[in-house]
């Protein structure tokens, strides 16, 4: 994720791009946002269209991890019939991520202590010590 420095002297919403937002929920498995676009004035900006935001949690060892996905729907009757398929999506997509986060976490490079003394000897700090020790730290 890349940081963007925000200028508080220059806070602005971009006048462009507003939406007025409803909420839609079940109380049980997630929650429905319509995102209906609207000009300065409040009214409906008929020349851009109304997207359709899904939300809910998947349960983790570590916890809830929130899931976040748009549903492709022309109406909210449409959004709620797709519900269940965009969620079942995200939950796909975020298992890959986490996999690939994994791959990637086994795949770092294990530095030794000691600055760079592989043999382990009686001076390498955290080493195995002795004659033949590795010397290498586990993560």
């Amino acid at each position: 994720m890349s940081e963007q420095s925000i200028d508080i002297d220059n806070l602005r919403m971009n006048t462009d791009d507003l939406y007025r937002e409803e909420v839609f929920t079940d109380q049980q498995v997630g929650t429905l946002r319509r995102l209906t676009p609207v000009t300065t004035d409040g009214s409906d900006d008929s020349s851009r269209s109304v997207r359709y935001l899904g939300q809910s949690q998947m349960m983790t060892p570590m916890g809830a991890l929130p899931l976040n996905f748009e549903i492709e729907a022309d109406s909210l009757e449409q959004a709620l019939e797709r519900y269940a398929d965009a969620a079942k999506q995200a939950v796909e997509g975020t298992l890959e991520e986490l996999k690939e986060l994994r791959r990637e976490a086994a795949s770092q490079i294990v530095v030794p202590e000691g600055g760079g003394d592989m043999g382990g000897g009686p001076g390498a700090p955290g080493g195995m010590g002795g004659p033949g020790g590795a010397g290498f730290k586990l993560p």
